[in-house]
């Protein structure tokens, strides 16, 4: 796997920590409501961690099968963005 993947997954693995620590620490809190969005909110990491690493996964194999596709679109973004911020700087001077 590369690098940014690896961060994704690192990343997600500390929100899911927090969240189960958010979760430990309202363990004694009675009520069917507490509970109940305690389930949600288990549920919604689980697929939310599956979904980043699914999509981690998935770029990084279509980076590694059309490699000069990905730099071209990366350039291609780039200089979008650069003519863009370049636009705005220039009318904020004037």
């Amino acid at each position: 796997m590369s690098k940014h993947t690896h961060e994704t997954s690192d990343e997600m693995a500390t929100l899911a920590e927090d969240a189960r620590a958010l979760m430990a620490a309202t363990a004694d809190m009675a009520g069917e409501k507490v509970g109940e969005a305690r389930k949600r909110l288990s549920a919604a990491l689980e697929s939310a961690k599956d979904r980043a690493v699914r999509g981690a996964k998935a770029v990084d194999e279509a980076v590694h099968e059309h490699p000069y596709q990905a730099i071209a679109i990366g350039v291609g973004a780039g200089a979008i963005i650069g003519y863009l911020l370049a636009r705005r700087c220039a009318s904020n001077r004037g």
